[in-house]
């Protein structure tokens, strides 16, 4: 695959070193099913939404604003401010890897247009006129972000409260996100890819079967309210732990099943899960779920999270009671 260099962001809200990734490529009617017809207009179609309309136009909060279509980061809430135009504005990006510009001659105008690196989707315009420091305004349509909270990646609810967060694998991602962010007591749960050895990875290059990855689950949890105990057990309930790389009709090393712990306190009370559930009885095979540090959880694209909430689907894989 063809690769280019980039900025990520990180599971904790931090910026990575400039890192080669691939390049996210894929057919408009592969893009139009995955975005749907508003977001597709915008990114893919370089539409235009009406000012004032944008659903982060007057947005505040703190936090990193992705790519639509694949979720590289492109801005942070610490370059933008109120232009009066009617759309978000930024005076500089998250990283200049991850922005592209290309003259753009439409509508019998000179202007110079905003891309996505990573994926080629169509943000918006730059235009000279933008505050210090660098006395430019990156005018961005908001249906082609979404947002993520500094607080929530950092581990802190909407109360200030801490979260604790919990990564599972159990085949694919999208009916584990959706059961997972239905939980009392999850405040997030995102689509990803852990256990591997590429940082960053495509969810092409996960399935091609290259880097090791499963395809995994992040739960941010509020331990007031739900114990890592109780998820785990929420865990065994959503799949088929005694499938070896394999759950339901889907096959291969990335839909493993799998709990990544990153302390001490969450691999013994994982290690004494299973075995209570390897000595119930409720399995007559052998439990082959792996217990293992967690290493680096990777964000999925963005046309990947919650990926059933947007095509209207229930479920994933499947498990046999």
């Amino acid at each position: 695959m063809e690769q280019g260099t980039f900025v990520f962001l990180d599971e904790w809200g931090r910026p990575s070193a400039p890192t080669k990734g691939a390049y996210i490529r894929m057919r408009n009617e592969q893009w139009r099913y995955l975005l749907g017809e508003t977001t597709y207009a915008i990114t893919r179609e370089a539409g235009t939404e009406p000012p004032f309309c944008g659903r982060f136009a007057a947005g505040k909060e703190e936090g990193f604003y992705l790519c639509g279509d694949c979720g590289l980061p492109l801005f942070s809430s610490t370059a933008k401010y109120v232009s009066g135009t009617g759309w978000p504005s930024f005076f500089a990006p998250f990283a200049p890897q991850n922005i592209r510009q290309s003259e753009d001659r439409s509508h019998g105008m000179v202007r110079e247009e905003i891309l996505c690196a990573r994926c080629g989707a169509h943000l918006g315009h730059l235009f000279p006129d933008g505050p210090p420091p660098t006395g430019l305004r990156y005018c961005i349509n908001s249906g082609a972000l979404v947002f993520v909270p500094e607080r929530l990646l950092q581990g802190k609810g909407k109360d200030g409260n801490p979260l604790e967060r919990a990564v599972f694998a159990g085949g694919c991602y999208w009916g584990l996100e959706q059961k997972f962010e239905k939980e009392r007591g999850v405040k997030a749960a995102f689509a990803g890819y852990s256990g591997g050895t590429v940082p960053f990875p495509t969810y092409q290059e996960v399935c091609a079967g290259r880097t090791g990855h499963a395809e995994a689950v992040l739960v941010l949890f509020d331990p007031r309210e739900v114990s890592y105990e109780e998820l785990l057990a929420k865990f065994w309930d959503f799949h088929d732990p005694t499938t070896l790389n394999r759950q339901g009709p889907d096959i291969g090393s990335q839909y493993r099943s799998g709990i990544f712990v990153y302390d001490e306190a969450q691999r013994k009370a994982a290690e004494r899960s299973r075995q209570s559930l390897a000595e119930s009885g409720r399995f007559r095979a052998p439990i082959v779920t792996e217990i293992a540090p967690e290493k680096g959880f990777f964000f999925a694209e963005e046309y990947q999270q919650r990926y059933n909430e947007k095509h209207g689907l229930s479920g994933g894989c499947g498990r046999i009671p």
